[in-house]
């Protein structure tokens, strides 16, 4: 089923590059990198093939529910040993390594792990966060892909209140590539909202230098 059609994109597929000027960032976005087929295929096949888990999170002595469905993969089939999260790592499948190849076409990066969030309406979110954690944010690369219903994605500086924050709208089948010591100087977010929006797939693929 194609549930977003090309008016949810540009008038056609050709690729639009956007390099955006932060202090202490390395932020590249990649409109229509993967095409309207492509995306409508690759969101049908995760939303499908995906099993999906619903972490939770305890606040104040109570278990909480993460407010989207969210699944591990990568090279090595276990628990993850870098993140707060018990959840278990699932070895690669197909269309996950076809939109790994073509990222790492673009990119040169070998990565080794991706998360993906299932945002099944507006109110499922991430509020601030920064990937990784201590020195591993220094130099890193993180690849987001998103299939499916366009969310802003928000940028903030972690100290310099004089940098305005920043939207930027993740359409179907765009790429934004965050690398160097982006996590390490800038704040992310998807936030809610009251509108009646279609669900999204957002995969974030990860890479840590050798140590």
């Amino acid at each position: 089923m194609d549930l977003f059609n090309q008016g949810d994109l540009f008038s056609t597929n050709e690729v639009r590059k956007t390099e955006f000027d932060l202090p202490g960032a390395d932020v590249t976005l990649f409109e229509n990198f993967f095409s309207l087929e492509e995306s409508n295929r690759l969101f049908n096949n995760l939303l499908k093939n995906t099993p999906w888990q619903q972490e939770h999170i305890t606040i104040h002595g109570k278990n909480v529910n993460y407010p989207r469905l969210t699944a591990w993969y990568g090279d090595v089939s276990k628990d993850i040993q870098y993140t707060n999260t018990k959840s278990k790592m699932h070895l690669w499948n197909a269309d996950l390594l076809f939109i790994k190849e073509r990222i790492e076409q673009e990119v040169s990066v070998n990565f080794t792990r991706c998360l993906l969030n299932y945002y099944r309406d507006g109110k499922d979110s991430v509020d601030w966060h920064q990937d990784y954690k201590g020195d591993q944010r220094k130099n890193t690369a993180i690849a987001s892909v998103t299939f499916g219903a366009t969310k802003p994605f928000q940028l903030k500086h972690v100290s310099r209140t004089d940098l305005k924050r920043i939207d930027i709208p993740l359409t179907s089948g765009s790429l934004l590539l965050m690398q160097g010591a982006t996590q390490q100087n800038y704040k992310h977010k998807i936030p809610k909202t009251a509108k009646q929006i279609k669900p999204r797939i957002n995969l974030t693929f990860r890479w840590l230098p050798q140590r």
